[in-house]
């Protein structure tokens, strides 16, 4: 039995290593050097286009919880940054050549693994494969993406507002309520401002700073989905009479001048999606501006707004939450083209689709780690039955909550780590030898 990956990167790598030492024969086809993608500027596995941080190592933090738990499965991608890092701080950055090379090496020295350098056009449904063509998936790929998933399930552009923890939020600075009274109470928290502080919100917003727009994303931006900070420039008023409407919220009996809603993420109400707020700004620019808005004032973002070329997949309607599809059990998808966001969340995806195509072809029932893992609860989270579904980073918020209360952030945060360590490596120890 043979498996092809379709997709050179981060997620296609961790997910050939994953069968190839398994004994699987694998296949990966990575159409660079023959065809470039607009970012890419090598013919290298797991180029590196962005940043060459992998981000914080510390177990405070999801992201570096999210990499202890890849350590414990043996992840390609950890093993490889852990050798080609260089001084950071508190965050595991790499020599970014060194880091490909040294990839591609260990790949290549798998006897179960072969690398094709072609693009693939034609998926083939009786065939098992692993989508990990990324966020610049090429337009051929696409167009056969699309006639498998349906068209209506893949998107070309991700444009998601900033997502904030929900116990960060100053709910005396706050009230429930839905506009007009339609609808549950519940299902949307206000958080109002008088003129004075809309107008210094408002100030700020305009004179931010931009994150740089790629040439070939300047024309994606279209009226359904205007930036937060290009709507201000309209005009005085134009976010008032928008997302910052405070017309049918009642509360009290009180007015307000403008009013910023914030909508669950998630079942447990851990998080809260600011609406509305799709935005250019760097992400210091969007924890300085938007932590004006009172209530947010020492709020914790969980996620970042964005809007970017990114091709991702309606995951909750297509794919099972070990990432095979639904209707068609041989194919899985791995990568940010699931809706992770991020290196090492791409990597984790890719991880798992390994595991379970190698768990599906000898006949094995597939599994994810539990949800009081990072990397359980954030696959859990894609492929959930969620309403406008938008790619997502690790973050605490994504846990199960705790079986006890803990109020100091830190201690809590240790806490939810050792939890998450502990089930991984049971989780390991059911895996490691398969």
């Amino acid at each position: 039995m043979t498996v092809k990956v379709i997709g050179g990167g981060l997620a296609g790598c961790e997910a050939c290593y994953q069968l190839a030492k398994r004994g699987i024969k694998t296949i990966l086809y990575e159409m660079r050097p023959k065809k470039f993608t607009p970012c890419h500027s090598t013919g290298n596995l797991c180029e590196l286009v962005c940043s060459n941080s992998l981000k914080s190592i510390g177990l405070e933090t999801a992201s570096g919880l999210l990499k202890e738990e890849m350590s414990v499965l043996d992840s390609l991608i950890i093993k490889c940054a852990k050798e080609c890092s260089v001084p950071s701080g508190s965050a595991l950055s790499v020599d970014r050549a060194l880091f490909s090379e040294k990839v591609t090496e260990k790949l290549l020295s798998l006897s179960d693994f072969k690398l094709v350098t072609d693009e693939v056009i034609d998926i083939d449904k009786d065939e098992y494969t692993i989508i990990a063509s990324g966020p610049l998936t090429s337009d051929s790929l696409a167009v056969s993406i699309k006639e498998l998933i349906g068209c209506d399930y893949l998107h070309f552009f991700d444009a998601a507002s900033p997502i904030v923890s929900a116990e960060s939020i100053d709910y005396d600075k706050a009230f429930f309520a839905s506009r007009y009274g339609k609808g549950d109470k519940f299902d949307y928290l206000n958080l109002p401002m008088n003129k004075e502080e809309y107008d210094l919100f408002l100030n700020e917003l305009i004179h931010a700073k931009c994150a740089e727009v790629k040439g070939f994303e300047k024309n994606l931006v279209f009226e359904g989905c205007m930036p937060v900070e290009v709507m201000a420039l309209r005009g005085e008023n134009t976010l008032r009479f928008g997302p910052l409407k405070p017309v049918g919220l009642y509360n009290e009996g009180k007015k307000y001048y403008a009013v910023v809603q914030l909508r669950r993420e998630n079942k447990e109400g851990t998080m809260y999606n600011i609406v509305g707020f799709q935005t250019h700004l760097t992400f210091p620019e969007q924890k300085r501006v938007f932590s004006l808005i009172p209530a947010l004032k020492n709020a914790e973002f969980l996620r970042y707004g964005v809007m970017h070329r990114n091709t991702f997949i309606n995951s909750p309607e297509i794919l099972n939450s070990d990432l095979s599809m639904k209707k068609y059990g041989k194919i899985f998808f791995a990568g940010q083209i699931t809706g992770v966001e991020g290196y090492v969340e791409s990597a984790a995806a890719g991880l798992i689709a390994g595991i379970n195509t190698a768990l599906k072809i000898k006949g094995e029932e597939t599994l994810i780690p539990s949800e009081n893992t990072i990397i359980g609860s954030l696959l859990r989270y894609i492929t959930s039955n969620v309403d406008n579904f938008q790619p997502m980073n690790a973050n605490f918020g994504l846990l199960k909550p705790l079986d006890t209360v803990i109020k100091d952030k830190q201690l809590r945060k240790k806490e939810f780590s050792k939890r998450a360590v502990n089930d991984i490596i049971k989780f390991n120890d059911t895996v490691k030898n398969i």
